[in-house]
């Protein structure tokens, strides 16, 4: 594939999505039945609900496969992809599915370090601040990980890239991140879970903000492909 090619995936894949998104809605499919004007809020939760409950087994892993890519492509900011799925699963089983997605994630992150080296890190963040997290997780270890993990200001994902760079197994670099990330996780799909049920019409902004949120990852997605690793700039999560 040419560098040219790779360069406009992103907005191939963007492409397909909004395809299939007019699709279903000329075809009366979910994305009709959630912006059609006769049903109530509670009703229109119901089928956003109903629609991923009726996918079985593909729906927690699509959901699950989203989270980790949200995590390995660490600019893309997960906030919003974690809310929909409390509203979707349930609190409990949409935070679990979140925190697997981040501790495989946290797993592929570093062992891409340790397997492509700085170049690939340089795509994603600065150098300084990859050192900088490298050395302090040569001095403290995984406990320095959860520790980053559980403070959700610096709960970056560039801490499983810079553990890539030192003597930490990635199996404890998974598990320090789903000790820490895992307070958060259930915390927002608890939250997300209350206020749709509670305030059903926030479901609209929330479909907003997804479609909002499609067009922002492509662009970053296609920033990270067309920069060379020698001009990366800073863009932590």
């Amino acid at each position: 594939m040419s560098h040219l090619q790779i360069r406009v995936l992103p907005w191939l894949v963007l492409a397909l999505l909004m395809t299939g998104v007019a699709g279903s809605w000329l075809s009366d499919g979910i994305v009709f039945q959630l912006i059609r004007s006769d049903i109530t809020g509670p009703e229109r939760v119901a089928c956003l609900q109903q629609f991923f409950h009726e996918a079985g087994n593909w729906a927690p892993a699509a959901y699950v496969l989203c989270v980790t890519i949200e995590v390995i492509v660490a600019p893309i900011p997960g906030v919003l992809l974690y809310a929909p799925g409390g509203l979707i699963f349930g609190p409990l089983a949409g935070g679990l599915l979140a925190l697997i997605g981040n501790m495989l994630g946290a797993g592929i992150s570093c062992g891409l370090t340790r397997s492509l080296g700085s170049g690939w890190l340089q795509r994603i963040g600065s150098t300084n601040s990859s050192e900088r997290l490298q050395l302090a997780l040569e001095r403290r270890g995984p406990r320095m990980i959860v520790i980053l993990r559980l403070n959700p200001l610096t709960s970056t994902d560039l801490v499983s890239y810079a553990a890539g760079f030192t003597r930490i197994p990635i199996r404890d670099v998974m598990l320090s991140t789903g000790i820490g990330m895992a307070p958060l996780c259930f915390a927002q799909a608890w939250l997300s879970d209350s206020i749709f049920n509670t305030w059903p019409q926030l479901l609209w902004p929330l479909l907003i903000l997804s479609a909002v949120y499609l067009i922002v990852v492509t662009i970053i997605t296609a920033r990270l492909l067309r920069r060379k690793p020698t001009d990366a700039a800073v863009l932590g999560e």
